[in-house]
């Protein structure tokens, strides 16, 4: 009999569905064993990412030939105007609809309950996505300006050895990985962090994230020539599965795999997706303005333009390196949301409660947007598209 094959996108809902359900009945012993894994497969993907990084991206730029500068700088630029385009619009969208909709007192936010892994196999990775990022700078421009030959044989193989850890193991334990995540946020009481006056704050955010993705989408489908409904839907796995796990890093695979079935040529894929994963924050731009925004309404201030444009310029720099975290962006900004935005860092705690309830939202966004920047970039290099 032929086996039938459950796509990505069943296995995803299935492990956020089961993993609500999980959370929401099991006994501590299973919520510790699952944290176990999670904590576990957590290290493993910050302790490989640098090797997806070099093993895509210095191949790519080596394939890419003499137009691998061009492509680096037209990637870095889009990515770097959908960043503060978001950022923008997201204040705009809170100056605008916050002093209307937002009202009372700070509330208390708490997690209820912990569920500490047994074990966490510490994986520390031998280098820093930033360094990743330059090796693969360095060596795949330096491999377009010599004949290299030999080096370009052992990059062609550590992208086959990256691509097969990807598909053997990433993608198979994902949906676990994603489950027992979903599992903790439920058993913990995280998500009862969405009563009160947060919900206004988290609607927003979810609206502008979800807003920018529509923008993003229908400029690349008119560069490109393209549906861009069919495109933002072809990427619907890769949103979910950021949303789920809350990591660019472990959600790069399905990024790749998702881009490439929107038709984007394999060496565009190999170096926008992966460099996009470290430097397109327009996810977690729109939504650190949102929710800073929101708190401080609700602390009774008000927001203002000359202070929110050095915090986007100064978050842009600073959480370059931090996508592939989870919370790593509110984690990184805790600096300049209280020197900037004049947080106290009780005040900030709260901003890290309420976007740790929901961090996936930004991560989708940002992860989900790549794929428009892949196919504009695509458009740029020369390459021609038959229109859907």
């Amino acid at each position: 009999m032929k086996k039938t094959k459950i796509g990505i996108l069943p296995m995803l809902f299935m492990a956020i569905v089961l993993g609500a359900v999980i959370g929401s009945f099991a006994p501590d012993v299973v919520m510790r064993l699952l944290n176990s894994f999670s904590s576990t497969f957590g290290q493993f993907i910050k302790f490989f990412v640098p090797f997806i990084v070099i093993g895509l991206v210095t191949p790519a730029i080596a394939e890419t030939g003499k137009g691998a500068g061009k492509m680096l700088l037209v990637t870095m630029g889009i990515a770097y105007i959908s960043t503060m385009f978001s950022g923008l619009f997201a204040f705009g969208v809170a100056k605008t609809a916050f002093p209307h909709i937002i009202s009372g007192s700070l509330g208390e936010l708490s997690v209820t309950r912990a569920f500490p892994a047994y074990f966490t196999l510490e994986i520390p990775p031998l280098m820093g996505i930033t360094t990743a990022l330059s090796i693969a700078f360095i060596f795949g421009l330096s491999m377009v300006a010599l004949d290299t030959p030999n080096l370009k044989h052992a990059f062609d193989e550590t992208r086959n050895v990256v691509t097969l850890t990807i598909r053997k193991m990433f993608m198979p334990l994902l949906p676990i990985y994603i489950l027992a995540v979903i599992a903790d946020i439920t058993a913990s009481g995280k998500l009862s962090i969405v009563g009160g006056g947060c919900v206004a704050i988290m609607v927003t955010a979810l609206c502008v994230t979800t807003s920018v993705l529509i923008v993003q989408y229908v400029v690349a489908g008119a560069i490109a020539g393209c549906n861009p409904f069919k495109a933002l839907w072809n990427m619907l796995p890769a949103y979910l599965t950021g949303w789920g796990c809350c990591s660019s890093a472990a959600t790069l695979p399905v990024t790749l795999r998702q881009t490439r079935k929107n038709g984007v040529s394999d060496k565009v894929t190999d170096l926008v997706i992966p460099l996009c994963s470290n430097v397109h924050l327009a996810g977690s731009m729109a939504n650190m303005v949102v929710y800073t925004a929101g708190f401080i309404v609700l602390g009774g201030g008000t927001i203002q333009i000359g202070q929110y444009a050095e915090f986007m310029f100064m978050l842009s720099v600073i959480a370059v390196a931090s996508p592939g975290i989870p919370g790593g962006v509110v984690l990184a900004s805790a600096a300049i949301a209280e020197s900037v935005l004049g947080f106290t860092p009780e005040r900030y705690a709260l901003v890290i409660a309420t976007y740790m309830a929901l961090d996936g939202m930004g991560t989708a966004c940002n992860l989900t947007g790549d794929g428009a920047i892949a196919i504009t970039v695509d458009r740029f290099m020369g390459r021609t598209r038959a229109k859907d």
